[in-house]
C-alpha cells in the first residue's frame, strides 16, 4: 500500500494539476504543498496540522478521506516529532487543580442557585442571632428607678385649704 504522501501526489498528477492550483484552491502554501507530497511530516509545528492540510488536500482531489486520515494516523505515530502530543506544562498537578477540575465537571445553572440561597440562608440566620443575643440597653444607666413615696409627717403635705389671710378688707 502506498503512503499518504504518494496518494496524494498521484492523486494530483492524475487530475492534472499543479501544486499551485493546488495551492490556489485549497489556500495552502506551496512549500506545505510540497512537503506533504514528500511525506516531510516535521515541517509542520503540531500533527493537528497535517491532519487539516491532508483532509483539505484530500477532499480536492477526490480520495477516501476517512481511509487516509487512518493511513496518516499510523504513519503520524511512527514520527519522532508527532507521535503523541506535546505536554501542555511540566508541573505536576497538585490537589488544587484537581478541586478545580472537579467544579469545572458541575453545572452552574443548577449549582449557582442552590449555593446563592443557601448563602443568603446562612446570612439571615446569622443575623437573626445577633439581633436576638442583643441585651436590650438600659436608659437608666444601671441606676434603679425614682419611684415616689408619700411624705409621712403632716408638716411635708401642703395644706388641702388655704389659710386664712391676716387682713381682708
Amino acid at each position: 500500500m502506498s503512503t499518504v504522501a504518494e496518494q496524494l501526489r498521484q492523486g494530483r498528477e492524475a487530475k492534472n494539476l499543479t501544486v499551485y492550483q493546488v495551492a490556489e484552491v485549497t489556500k495552502i502554501r506551496t512549500d506545505h504543498i510540497r512537503a506533504l507530497e514528500e511525506g516531510d511530516y516535521d515541517v509542520f509545528p503540531a500533527p493537528v496540522y497535517v491532519r487539516g492540510f491532508v483532509r483539505t488536500y484530500a477532499r480536492l482531489i477526490k480520495l477516501d478521506v476517512p481511509q487516509v486520515l487512518a493511513q496518516l494516523g499510523q504513519e503520524l505515530s511512527k514520527s519522532a516529532k508527532h507521535h503523541e502530543p506535546p505536554p501542555l506544562t511540566d508541573r505536576r498537578h497538585g490537589i488544587l487543580d484537581k478541586i478545580m477540575y472537579q467544579l469545572s465537571k458541575l453545572n452552574w445553572r443548577i449549582v449557582g442557585p442552590v449555593v446563592g440561597l443557601a448563602l443568603i440562608i446562612a446570612c439571615a440566620v446569622l443575623i437573626h442571632q445577633a439581633w436576638a443575643s442583643q441585651k436590650p440597653k438600659d436608659p437608666t444607666g444601671g441606676h434603679p428607678a425614682p419611684v415616689y413615696q408619700p411624705a409621712r409627717k403632716a408638716s411635708d403635705t401642703l395644706p388641702v385649704t388655704p389659710p386664712p389671710t391676716q387682713n381682708r378688707r
